[in-house]
């Protein structure tokens, strides 16, 4: 059976909404990995100014402050990073299915170079 355009570019976009959603797929776990070891931290850290409680002493209750202050700014900081991280990963989604799109054949180029490769580096 012979090939088309059409069947390239078929194949194409195919392989490139494979790409997007891998991509997504993988930010998402990284994401998912990292938040929960920080967010474990976090609750350790305020697991123990919850046991420091209050304490009579002015210096551990000015580092009892400090770090309840580092604890709201680590969080805070946390979810500004990943909506950030969230945006910038959207924004290459659609520019590279932007390019896809205008370009099909170098993307065709660019994925059966990047399989010769990915081929060549398996049979090693």
């Amino acid at each position: 059976m012979e090939t088309t355009a059409k069947d390239h570019l078929r194949t194409a976009r195919a392989d490139a909404r494979a790409l997007r959603d891998a991509a997504r797929d993988a930010a998402r776990h990284a994401r998912a990995a990292g938040n929960a070891e920080v967010q474990k931290l976090i609750e350790d850290v305020e697991d123990l100014i919850r046991h420091l409680g209050a304490t009579v002493d002015p210096d551990t209750a000015r580092l009892r402050a400090r770090v309840a202050d580092a604890v709201t700014d680590t969080r805070r900081a946390l979810a500004e990073g990943a909506t950030q991280v969230r945006r910038h990963a959207g924004e290459a989604l659609a520019a590279s299915d932007t390019y896809v799109h205008a370009q099909p054949w170098q993307a065709i180029g660019a994925a059966a170079v990047a399989g010769l490769v990915v081929g060549f580096l398996v049979r090693r």
